[in-house]
C-alpha cells in the first residue's frame, strides 16, 4: 500500500477535525491538496471566483455552525486575497483554518516568481501563522493550528509549499487527539463575590449585551428580572438578546435607537456582558462599570472598569443570579421602558408616511417587507454601509434567525460571500443576502458561484446607485459628496443572463410579489430594488467634529430613521408598567 503524501495527511487531519469543505481558487502550489480532496469523499472542494469570497464564506460557515471551517489560496497573490475575509473572521471570533500555499521551499527568500511570506503577512489577523518547511512538522503543526483556531475562536494560517505537500508523509506519524470544542469558563470566587456586592449596593442597574450573550438568553432575562434592569445591546448582540425581552431598551451606537443610550448613562451600575463595543464615546464615564468577557484581553480596553470579570456570560450569571438580593423597585426600569417606547414612536413615521407610494422606493420599506416575508429561521447576511442600518432597525430576531455581517471589521462586499458559506451549511434553510449596490458589484463575480452550485441564496439588492454611507460621512463632515455615484446596469437582467432568477422592482406595489416569487424559486435569485438614495434623515443639528465611518460626534448624535416591528414590542413591554 502506497504511503500517504503530506497533502493527503493534511486533508485527513482536516476531516478528523470536522471540516466538511475547503473554499478556494485552485493554483499550481495548491494542486497536491486539491487532488487529495478530489480523492477523499469526506470533504469537498468549493470553487469560488475570488479568494476573498473563500475566506468570508468560511467565516460565515463557522459562525453558523460554531465549528471549524476552512479556506485556501495558492501562493503569492492567491493567498493574499484571503486577508480581508480572514480579518473579518478573526474579529468576529469565527474559528477558521486558512491554508496559504507557498512557492517551492528551495526558492523561499530568493525573490522567486509570486514570492510572498504568508507566515508573516497573516500574523496580525490570526492567533497562529506558521510555515511547514519539513514533512515531519506537518501533523503537529496542523494540530496546533486547529486548536488555536478552535480554542481561541479565531483564525489560524498554515503556509505549505507545494513541493512539501507532494512529499511522502512520515512513515510513523502520530495520530494526535484533536480538541474540537471549547470549554466554558467560570470566573474566580473573588470576582463573583465582588460582583454580587456591587449589584446588591446598586439602585439602578443596566445591562448592555454583545455577541458574547449567545446561548445565554434565558440567564440574562432571569438576571434582569431579579435586579429590575433595562437591557440594551450592541449590533452584534441584537440577534441573541432582543427577542422575547420584556426589558429591551434598544441599541446603542451610531446606528442606535430607543433608550439604550439613556439607560447606560442614567444607571449607577453598568454591566457589560460579552461585548467589545468599540465606540467608547457612547459609554459613560461617570458610573460604575463591570465587564464580563470570555477574552481577558477585551477587559477594560474601551472604558475604565470598576471590576473586570473573566468568564463566560452564561456561567457567570448562573453563579451570580442566585446569590444577589432580588430587587423590588422597578422605577428605573419602567422609566427606561417608557423612554424607549416614546423614542420609537417618535421615529416610526419615517417609514410609514406614504411609503407605499414613494418612488424611488424607501429602503426602510424594503427592509420592513423583507422582515415580514422571510422565514422564521432565515439567515440574513448584511453588507456594510446603509444595509447595516436597515438590518439594525427592521430585522426582527426570534432566537432562530441569524444576522451575520462584517460588524466588527466593517468590510464592504461581505454579504454575498457570507451567504455562500451560510447556504452550504444547509441547502434547505432560507439565506438572504442584503446587498448594497456598491458591495455587490465589488464581488459580483461570485454570483456565478451561486449558479454553479445551484445555491438557493436570495440576493435582495438595495440599489440606490451610490455609496450612501460615505455620502453621509461627507455630509456630516461638511464636505460635498464626491466619487460616490455608481452607474449601474439592470442587475436583474445580469442575473437572468447568468442563469438565475432575476427581477427588477421600481415601484413599491411590486415589491412583496417579487420577494415572494424569489423565495419560492428553488435556485439562486436576485431582486434588484431601485431605492431612494436620500432616504435616511439625519438630525437637524450636526457637529463639525463628527468623525468619518461609524464614529460619534462630540454631541453624541445618532442616525434617525424608522424601527420596523420593534415599536410593537416596545408597546407590549409597557403593558405591565404602571401609569404615572
Amino acid at each position: 500500500m502506497a504511503r500517504q503524501n503530506v497533502a493527503e495527511q493534511f486533508v485527513d487531519i482536516l476531516v478528523r477535525a470536522g471540516v466538511q469543505r475547503l473554499y478556494g481558487v485552485v493554483g499550481d502550489s495548491l494542486n497536491p491538496v486539491v487532488d487529495a480532496i478530489r480523492r477523499n469523499s469526506a470533504i469537498d472542494w468549493i470553487q469560488v471566483r475570488h479568494e476573498e469570497t473563500a475566506a468570508f464564506a468560511a467565516g460565515a460557515e463557522a459562525q453558523i455552525t460554531g465549528k471549524l471551517a476552512a479556506c485556501a489560496g495558492s501562493c503569492g497573490p492567491g493567498n493574499l486575497h484571503l486577508i480581508n475575509g480572514l480579518y473579518d473572521a478573526q474579529r468576529s471570533m469565527a474559528p477558521v483554518l486558512a491554508l496559504a500555499s507557498q512557492i517551492p521551499s528551495s526558492e523561499i527568500g530568493l525573490g522567486y516568481f509570486q514570492e510572498t511570506h504568508p507566515d508573516q503577512l497573516f500574523r496580525e489577523c490570526s492567533h497562529y501563522s506558521e510555515l511547514i518547511s519539513n514533512p515531519q512538522q506537518m501533523p503537529r503543526l496542523l494540530q496546533s493550528a486547529i486548536q488555536h483556531a478552535i480554542g481561541r475562536s479565531g483564525v489560524s494560517v498554515v503556509s505549505l509549499p507545494g513541493d512539501i505537500a507532494s512529499r511522502s508523509a512520515p512513515e510513523k506519524s502520530i495520530e494526535h487527539a484533536l480538541v474540537t470544542t471549547r470549554p466554558t469558563v467560570r470566573p474566580g470566587d473573588a470576582e463573583i463575590d465582588k460582583l454580587v456586592r456591587m449589584i446588591d449596593e446598586a439602585d439602578r442597574i443596566t445591562l448592555f449585551c454583545g455577541s458574547g450573550t449567545a446561548g445565554a438568553h434565558a440567564e440574562v432575562m432571569e438576571f434582569a428580572e431579579r435586579v429590575k434592569s433595562p437591557v440594551g445591546h450592541a449590533l452584534r448582540g441584537k440577534e441573541w438578546i432582543q427577542y422575547d425581552n420584556p426589558y429591551d431598551v434598544g441599541m446603542s451606537g451610531l446606528l442606535g435607537y430607543g433608550a439604550a443610550y439613556e439607560a447606560t448613562h442614567e444607571c449607577d451600575l453598568l454591566i457589560l456582558l460579552g461585548t467589545d463595543f468599540p465606540y467608547n464615546a457612547f459609554l459613560p464615564d461617570d458610573v460604575k462599570i463591570v465587564q464580563v468577557d470570555i477574552r481577558p484581553e477585551n477587559l477594560g480596553r474601551r472604558s475604565k472598569l470598576d471590576l473586570a470579570v473573566w468568564g463566560d456570560v452564561r456561567e457567570t450569571l448562573r453563579c451570580v443570579t442566585p446569590r444577589v438580593r432580588a430587587k423590588t423597585n422597578r422605577t428605573f426600569l419602567d422609566r427606561m421602558l417608557r423612554k424607549h417606547a416614546d423614542a420609537l414612536e417618535g421615529v416610526i413615521k419615517a417609514y410609514t408616511r406614504k411609503v407605499e407610494k414613494h418612488v424611488p422606493i424607501h429602503p426602510e420599506y424594503v427592509a420592513a417587507v423583507l422582515d415580514e416575508l422571510a422565514d422564521d429561521n432565515a439567515v440574513f447576511t448584511v453588507d456594510t454601509g446603509m444595509c447595516n442600518v436597515w438590518a439594525a432597525r427592521y430585522l426582527s430576531p426570534n432566537g432562530r434567525r441569524r444576522i451575520i455581517g462584517s460588524f466588527s471589521h466593517g468590510s464592504m462586499a461581505n454579504a454575498l460571500p457570507q451567504a455562500i458559506g451560510a447556504q452550504f451549511t444547509d441547502r434547505g434553510r432560507q439565506v438572504v443576502s442584503m446587498s448594497g449596490d456598491g458591495g455587490f458589484t465589488m464581488m459580483m463575480g461570485d454570483f456565478l458561484t451561486l449558479v454553479q452550485y445551484d445555491l438557493p441564496v436570495k440576493v435582495v439588492l438595495f440599489n440606490n446607485s451610490s455609496l450612501s454611507m460615505v455620502e453621509l460621512e461627507m455630509l456630516v463632515a461638511g464636505l460635498p459628496s464626491y466619487g460616490t455615484t455608481n452607474v449601474n446596469p439592470d442587475f436583474a437582467a445580469l442575473a437572468r443572463a447568468a442563469g438565475a432568477h432575476g427581477v427588477r422592482v421600481e415601484k413599491p406595489r411590486q415589491l412583496a410579489g417579487a420577494l415572494r416569487d424569489a423565495f419560492r424559486h428553488k435556485g439562486p435569485a436576485l431582486v434588484d430594488v431601485v431605492t431612494d438614495p436620500n432616504a435616511l434623515s439625519i438630525p437637524p443639528k450636526i457637529s463639525a467634529e463628527m468623525v468619518s465611518g461609524f464614529a460619534l460626534s462630540a454631541s453624541k448624535i445618532v442616525l434617525n430613521g424608522g424601527v420596523g416591528r420593534m415599536v410593537q414590542m416596545a408597546r407590549s413591554n409597557l403593558r405591565n408598567v404602571p401609569r404615572p
